[in-house]
């Protein structure tokens, strides 16, 4: 007999319907309406009416039944030990360019998981591959109208689409994308792109396949893909070269200016990557239709110097003193190093020390901050002079924590160093107060 999953609450969202109904964590939802809750998608939209009855049960055993009125798909404001209310679907393909079959051995388990569940994208904006999604989970997902759902397309070439996820069944699963347009489920794709692989003229061939699905697939993003030393019996992928970069972003900025003409938007989005590592201008603000592919490392360089001159421009500057120091991917450095004088331009007595600091655990070729481990920072750190205090971005985190990849916490780093560090979310107004020593 199956047991029953126990629902258990975590945290209450201040000034929630949950904290005015004096729900507490350790509290276990056991039913909404009469029905006991499957997953994370049965619970979004269960408690979507305007009036629930819900079941829940104390630590102590005692059960509460309450009624509720509410606006129609208003929050409750509970958050699950479990965010996906089930258990994690690992994934079954054995893709060519898999960055966690990269992974140096000795690391955490947890960094060695690799999931492929279609509810992580609706719940946390994780990339599926289809090949893992059943016909009842398409179902559900049409039924409860979940969007978006984020999706790993890297061709739409069926045959190479198997051969780069060693997956037989992953040609036919691009069929669903099918579904979910005819049932006008919001969707964004991604392509990590290979060189000599899906690239060039199969590239052409993808982007004129998604087209398609316009505009229920609202962007897709094309990323290069990331290759440590750790390659051992992979597939022989080779690194993109500063021409390479320069074609792809050709190929992308041609296919912008025509659908922008036909659809309002350019869908198609080049990786930050790209840019840095053809040497090109980033694009405007606008070209990245509302960054709808942010996490993915589009836009991000482009919204950091908005949020930054918008900053500087609110302020008046003053004489304060202060030297800090930001330590940063070899990518992104020259970025900051160009911001770090915008901000001295208004602070003139601040001294800002912009520092690349090469990826030796993972490799050389891997250059994007947020896979900096805490001992590749002491190492090259160590005996400089850093100032009042070190800066990081909170990229480098482990999600919610104050740890690196490698396991070093941050207070061990600073502690090592003798510095203070300073975690600083993605944003130019936090970067600026972070500087100035006002968080």
């Amino acid at each position: 007999m199956k047991k029953n999953k126990e629902h258990i609450i975590s945290q209450i969202e201040p000034d929630s319907i949950a904290e005015e109904l004096k729900l507490a964590p350790g509290d276990i939802l056991v039913s909404v309406n009469g029905q006991s809750v499957e997953d994370i998608f049965d619970y979004h939209y269960l408690i979507n009416e305007e009036y629930l009855e819900i079941l829940i049960r104390k630590p102590d055993g005692e059960e509460w039944e309450l009624e509720i009125e509410k606006e129609y798909e208003d929050d409750l404001g509970i958050v699950f030990e479990n965010g996906l209310m089930d258990e994690y679907r690992s994934c079954r393909n054995q893709c060519m360019f898999c960055f966690i079959d990269q992974l140096p051995r000795g690391m955490r388990d947890t960094l060695y998981f690799k999931d492929d569940d279609s509810r992580l994208s609706f719940l946390q904006g994780n990339y599926v591959t289809l090949t893992n999604m059943s016909d009842a989970d398409i179902a559900r997902i049409i039924r409860y109208h979940l969007s978006p759902i984020n999706i790993s397309f890297h061709t739409m070439n069926p045959k190479l689409r198997c051969r780069m996820l060693n997956n037989r069944f992953a040609g036919e699963a691009l069929k669903k994308v099918g579904k979910f347009h005819e049932a006008g489920i919001i969707m964004n794709g991604q392509i990590v792109l290979c060189k000599g692989v899906n690239d060039k003229e199969e590239l052409e061939y993808s982007i004129g396949e998604l087209i398609k699905y316009l505009p229920n697939l609202q962007s897709v993003s094309v990323v290069p893909v990331g290759l440590t030393d750790h390659r051992e019996g992979l597939y022989p992928l080779e690194p993109f070269t500063k021409e390479d970069a320069q074609e792809v972003l050709e190929q992308i900025h041609r296919w912008q200016q025509r659908l922008y003409a036909e659809y309002g938007t350019h869908f198609i989005h080049g990786g930050d990557e790209w840019y840095l590592l053809a040497d090109a201008k980033i694009p405007e603000e606008e070209t990245y239709d509302g960054y709808l592919q942010l996490e993915n490392g589009v836009g991000m360089v482009r919204l950091l110097q908005e949020e930054i001159q918008e900053e500087l421009v609110r302020r008046t500057g003053d004489g304060r003193e202060r030297k800090v120091s930001i330590a940063t991917g070899t990518l992104a450095a020259p970025i900051l190093d160009k911001e770090a004088e915008e901000i001295h331009k208004k602070y003139p007595k601040t001294e800002i020390q912009v520092i690349p600091v090469v990826n030796t655990f993972f490799g050389e070729r891997i250059t994007v901050a947020g896979l900096l481990t805490g001992q590749d920072l002491y190492r090259q750190l160590a005996g400089k002079d850093l100032g009042e205090a070190l800066l990081l971005t909170e990229h480098m985190m482990k999600s919610g924590e104050r740890i690196f990849l490698d396991d070093m916490t941050v207070e061990e780093l600073s502690r090592s160093l003798q510095v203070p560090v300073i975690i600083v979310e993605s944003d130019g107004k936090a970067l600026i107060e972070a500087v100035l020593g006002e968080i």
